[in-house]
């Protein structure tokens, strides 16, 4: 449960206070950590020791210990040395690592409810079972944050972010793929939009820092009960993919702002083909020319303001206008008008949508 570097830390850390050599073993009497390897007791000793019904003991010289795990024996530490100081610091060093295991464990058995809340993988009544014998409030204002980036091969996205951002025990930071992180962080109840995207962007700040790139964060809306929170995550996986496919110019992206995207992405393939289809016959809405493509957008972007979209475009008013005319004879949309200006802004995103699930076919 706990890992050999923790315990080897962790007993480096008590020899330098008491001043004892220790050695941790298991069940089996394998040696996981040790301070004097010189000094090491032979496995047959521990192994008679862990068949003795004495929870400690003084053999050969020196005192061993049992650590439980649910009454389960999990450890042995072995405290160089006799006399009642030895013993004394054997015992609070075998204290404190049956704390680490109790936490360790805590933390392994919430991290597993976390994934599997996530997942939908359990019942209504054994979430809130469970989140009362773990300690997780069941009632408080969450919101789930997927978090994918390119490390480096000294880099673990998971542990980073836990080593940085787990001291939290009210947030959990889980995986369930190995493409993403997930963070279930717990928020107050008057934050908004803007204060989620500023917790967002620190996380991308500081992986940025540390070397990880193509950092991108999405989240999903914010919840009231733990019930809520595989909602929350389904949301922020979507804003994933939409904001890659019509936001990838933003780095953080919330379920919330996703727009018309949200329902163009739930759209099958034939369906969008044959709305292309039906309402450019042949031809493709971003088949034409860069002026063309340039023109549009930018109209859209003033909201079909025709003064201030050649104003922004540097060309004449009635160029614009030229250019307008032109394009509803080839496409049979005027895009000064409404109804044929959003006809024409869903075949964009619709297209787009289709060549970036193409790609993954190839």
């Amino acid at each position: 449960m706990i890992s050999n570097q923790i315990l080897q830390n962790t007993i480096e850390g008590l020899k330098a206070i008491g001043r004892v050599e220790f050695c941790v073993v298991d069940a089996e009497g394998k040696t996981l950590a040790e301070t004097a390897p010189d000094l090491l007791p032979h496995s047959t000793t521990a192994l008679e020791f862990a068949k003795s019904p004495a929870d400690s003991q003084e053999v050969a010289g020196n005192q061993y210990f049992k650590i439980y795990d649910e009454q389960q024996l999990e450890y042995m530490l072995i405290a160089m040395g006799s006399g009642e100081n030895v013993y004394m610091v054997g015992k609070m060093a075998a204290f404190q690592i049956q704390n680490l295991l109790v936490a360790y464990k805590e933390r392994f058995d919430k991290d597993n409810f976390i994934k599997n809340l996530l997942l939908d993988n359990l019942l209504l009544v054994d979430i809130y079972s469970r989140a009362k014998k773990l300690h997780v409030q069941p009632e408080a204002r969450r919101v789930t944050m997927v978090i994918e980036g390119r490390c480096g091969k000294d880099i673990n996205l998971l542990e980073f972010m836990r080593s940085h951002f787990g001291a939290n025990s009210k947030d959990f930071i889980t995986a369930v793929d190995e493409n993403n992180v997930i963070v279930v962080k717990e928020i107050e109840s008057t934050d908004t939009n803007a204060e989620i995207d500023k917790v967002a962007y620190g996380y991308q700040s500081l992986l940025e820092k540390e070397g990880v790139s193509d950092v991108r964060i999405s989240y999903g809306t914010p919840v009231k009960e733990i019930k809520e929170v595989s909602r929350s995550f389904k949301e922020a996986k979507m804003a994933m993919d939409v904001g890659k496919i019509f936001f990838d110019e933003r780095t953080v992206i919330a379920y919330s702002e996703l727009g018309i995207g949200r329902l163009i992405y739930q759209l099958p393939i034939p369906l969008c083909k044959m709305f292309i289809r039906e309402i450019f016959g042949g031809k493709s809405p971003d088949d034409f020319d860069e002026e063309t493509l340039t023109t549009i957008m930018k109209f859209f972007e003033n909201s079909l303001n025709v003064s201030e979209t050649s104003r922004q475009l540097f060309i004449h008013r009635n160029t614009l206008v030229y250019r307008l005319d032109k394009l509803q004879k080839t496409t049979g949309l005027d895009l000064r008008v409404f109804e044929d200006a959003i006809t024409f802004k869903i075949a964009l995103m619709v297209v787009k949508y289709m060549k970036y699930m193409e790609s993954f076919e190839y």
